[in-house]
């Protein structure tokens, strides 16, 4: 996605070989029309897979589940790092590391709202180790739902996440796949083109 990979560059700071800060306009400032163009990009990318519900983990993947949902015409569920007291009703949850807050959550999902006959999309704003991804995949399997891919906005594909995933035959659609980056420069993968 060129509109993404342009701000990347423009407002995109790099802290170290493995350290993208992106808190300017996606994950902590949020420019909501590229968040919307976001949405509608995952949309296409998945729009043959009767997509039911969109799932995500708080926080950071609330606001690019939104758009998709939106885009899709369907809910969304974030996954939460800590159990609430008003969430009573059981819940599927699995363990995921933030590599960035260096802490391990259970994250939960309601059995009220995944049930065996959904087609799942998961949509989070970064796949690097994979382990939020992971873990959301995990709550799926154990809903007994079908995944029908994830989406990530930007992926850091010099890290393992993707090839955790794809061990599992997990389709795997990201808009923005960095090779290597340094603070002087940001080396994307650029897409396959497409044959005619």
């Amino acid at each position: 996605m060129k509109e993404l990979q342009e701000r990347i560059i423009r407002d995109g700071k790099v802290l170290s070989a493995s350290v993208l800060k992106v808190d300017a306009f996606l994950n902590h400032q949020v420019d909501p029309q590229l968040t919307m163009n976001i949405g509608k990009r995952f949309a296409e990318l998945f729009a043959d897979e009767k997509v039911t519900k969109v799932v995500t983990i708080e926080a950071s993947g609330i606001h690019f589940a939104l758009a998709t949902s939106v885009a899709l015409g369907v809910p969304f569920i974030y996954a939460k790092k800590k159990k609430a007291v008003t969430l009573t009703e059981e819940v599927y949850s699995a363990p995921v590391h933030s590599f960035t807050r260096q802490e391990t959550y259970q994250i939960s999902v309601s059995k009220q709202y995944l049930q065996a006959e959904d087609r799942v999309l998961i949509v989070d704003d970064f796949l690097a180790t994979g382990a939020a991804l992971v873990g959301l995949t995990q709550i799926v399997k154990d809903a007994g739902a079908h995944l029908v891919g994830i989406g990530a906005v930007i992926e850091k594909s010099f890290q393992e996440g993707r090839g955790l995933l794809e061990k599992e035959g997990i389709r795997i659609e990201s808009l923005a796949r960095i090779e290597s980056m340094s603070p002087e420069h940001i080396h994307f993968i650029e897409p396959a083109a497409t044959r005619v």
